[in-house]
């Protein structure tokens, strides 16, 4: 059995990070999915956070990926810091065996490990639940996702020191790559 390998993308895994995410997210109605789109123009935007885009390569095979960039969080005292999960792709073949759930951990466990405390993901509540996610309106977080209810969802990190302030609320700002989606 090939051992799954985790880690953060270089700069050669983007054309198969680009071939998984157009093989995850292939539609009859376009050529080249959004979401292949959205990571081209997040890599060079103030958005990206090298150490957070995770590949889950398989027999040097990528075959996922989990990608968390930088989002802002407005509120009255101004604006704090969160990430944002999406995409979250696997190869059609290496599908349903538990490399999606690898590479997501991955990602939060680096985000972690940087300090982060909050992330958001727009997504299927019965897949992300399984790492903590929750609604995010009720954490104090609306975005222009909010009206979709559960699928809006938000994750608290644990803090790096136990006297670290509370997660930001307020509105959950997006970088301009992702009004494309």
């Amino acid at each position: 059995m090939t051992t799954l390998r985790l880690r953060p993308e270089d700069p050669a895994d983007t054309g198969p990070v680009r071939r998984v995410l157009a093989a995850a997210f292939a539609r009859p109605d376009v050529t080249t999915p959004p979401e292949v789109v959205l990571v081209d123009e997040l890599r060079g935007s103030d958005a990206w956070i090298p150490e957070l885009a995770m590949v889950a390569e398989c027999g040097g095979e990528v075959v996922g990926y989990a990608l968390l960039t930088r989002v802002r969080v407005k509120s009255e005292q101004g604006a704090a810091p969160a990430l944002a999960l999406g995409p979250v792709a696997v190869a059609p073949h290496r599908q349903r065996v538990g490399h999606g759930t690898a590479v997501v951990q991955a990602a939060l466990d680096a985000a972690t490990e940087l300090g982060e405390r909050l992330v958001v993901v727009l997504g299927s509540p019965a897949y992300y639940r399984r790492f903590g996610f929750g609604r995010a309106d009720r954490m104090g977080l609306t975005s222009p996702w909010s009206g979709l209810g559960e699928p809006w969802q938000a994750l608290v990190l644990p803090p790096a020191t136990s006297d670290a302030a509370p997660p930001p609320r307020g509105e959950v700002v997006f970088p301009p790559p992702w009004s494309k989606v």
